[in-house]
This record gives C-alpha cells, structure tokens and sequence, in this order.
C-alpha cells in the first residue's frame, strides 16, 4: 500500500466534496476547507510520478485558480460571483477525480503486463 497515494487521493476527494458542499450551502467555513483541501492536493500532486500527473496538477491548479479569487470575493461581499467561480473549480475537481480514476486503472494494467 503507497501511503503517499492514498494521501493524494484522499484529498482530491475531499476537495471535490467540500467544493459542492461549498455550491449548495454557501458559507465562509466551507469555502476556507475547500480552498485548504484544494492547495493540500496541489501540494501533494507535486514530484508525483504517476502516468497522468501532468494532467491531474493542471486540473489542481485550475481548481486552485479558481477558488483562491472565490475566496478573496466572498470576503469582499460578492457571493454570486464566489459561488460562479466555485463551479468552475467543481469542474476541474470532476476531471480530477475522473483522471485519478483513469490514472489507477492505468497502472493496474501496467503492473499485470510487467
């Protein structure tokens, strides 16, 4: 078992999770866990050596660029546009979750092949 992978996955999920959290109950709580949650699994996906790590700190940061302004507009008192912001962060997060899902079924046929 890779620790380091479960970590990763863990908090690609839990970014997805809070992110639509986020979506349904606007409140400043959840926006500060998804935007922490969001840079944990940025981190977390630097110096990985995955088949799709490209793509999945591409997604990451999309998410990050997205929630990190939604974060400084829901402060400022422009919720509407902190939530618009959060779906597109939503979107990403969707693609990122697809891809760690693509990228495990991946190295399950290059483990069976070697």
């Amino acid at each position: 078992m890779r620790f380091k992978k479960i970590f990763t996955d863990f908090f690609i999920l839990m970014a997805l999770t809070t992110n639509i959290s986020f979506i349904v109950t606007p409140n400043p709580y959840e926006l500060v866990i998804t935007v922490a949650a969001n840079l944990a699994a940025t981190i977390l996906k630097i110096g990985e050596g995955r088949i799709l790590s490209t793509e999945l700190m591409a997604a990451s940061l999309v998410a990050d660029l997205h929630l990190v302004p939604a974060l400084f507009l829901f402060f400022l008192g422009d919720p509407q546009e902190a939530i618009s912001l959060s779906v597109g962060a939503l979107a990403a997060n969707v693609i990122s979750v697809l891809l760690s899902i693509i990228e495990t079924i991946l190295s399950v046929f290059t483990v069976e092949e070697d």
